[in-house]
């Protein structure tokens, strides 16, 4: 089940006070929390309705009215899309909201979303039926000939992901099908990135072969970023195509890194900062 956790408005996030460093922080660790739990899907403060508009509608004809608007406690500062088993799982995770906020004195509703049993069958439901075809995840898995553990870290202190697993031949039950010098090789590894995963493991005896005719694509809205990684990346490795402007993004480049990787990094709009 998913649902939407608001934070209501208060005074100081209609008069626009920003968030301290300690509230940024907490917030960070408390998404990081959810996330590696499989509840955070998404979530955005929320700037003041002074700087919003409402638009409403008349016999279908559209009418803007700006901000700000009055009744502050109606109004959101921000939300959380959360994804839990039941209203109680959601519920105990909203009780854990950080205490930094407000100084203790958030004010949170929480909701949760349709789903397709809540309608009645027909046409227009079928619709939506058929965007669930899409699978609820997409990941990648790349092979190594040792190194998974290495290039795993590297990859995570680059990307600023979670590797939330590192798992050796010699902690599973496959450990005597292993020779003994190869059962501290990695069987699984997983790099979280926001919900998406790389995930890696080290090929034993002949099973390794060098990855050829894919990439892992990661495309940044920050081009400053998209750059450093590249850059990164690039040590040791092999630059199949710069990283420059292209007729289909505003950067983007190929390499192939120090493990046998191959890399697409881009950046696809120039308003990339």
């Amino acid at each position: 089940m998913q649902f939407i956790l608001m934070r209501k408005a208060d005074a100081d996030t209609e008069g626009g006070v920003m968030p301290s460093e300690e509230l940024l922080g907490a917030m960070a660790d408390y998404n990081a929390r959810m996330t590696r739990a499989g509840v955070f899907l998404t979530g955005n403060g929320i700037k003041p309705s002074k700087e919003g508009c409402r638009i409403s509608f008349r016999d279908g004809k559209p009418h803007v009215t700006r901000g700000p608007f009055d009744q502050t406690s109606e109004l959101l500062a921000g939300y959380s899309v959360l994804e839990a088993d039941s209203l109680e799982e959601a519920i105990e995770w909203a009780k854990q909201w950080p205490r930094e906020d407000a100084g203790g004195n958030a004010n949170l509703e929480l909701r949760p979303y349709f789903t397709m049993e809540d309608f009645e069958p027909g046409e227009a439901l079928d619709k939506h039926y058929r965007q669930q075809r899409l699978p609820s995840q997409v990941n990648v898995h790349v092979s190594f000939g040792g190194n998974c553990r290495e290039a795993m870290n590297y990859y995570a202190e680059l990307t600023g992901g979670h590797l939330e697993s590192i798992l050796t031949y010699g902690e599973t039950p496959a450990v005597d099908q292993v020779p003994e010098e190869r059962r501290n090789d990695v069987i699984h590894a997983s790099l979280n990135l926001r919900g998406t995963r790389i995930m890696g493991a080290d090929m034993v005896g002949d099973c390794y072969q060098k990855p050829v005719g894919a990439q892992i694509h990661m495309e940044y809205d920050n081009l400053e970023q998209a750059e450093a990684l590249f850059s990164a990346l690039s040590e040791k490795g092999e630059v199949t195509m710069p990283f420059e402007e292209t007729f289909w993004a505003h950067r983007f480049g190929m390499l192939t890194d120090r493990f046998g990787i191959q890399w697409m990094i881009s950046c696809q709009t120039k308003q990339c900062l």
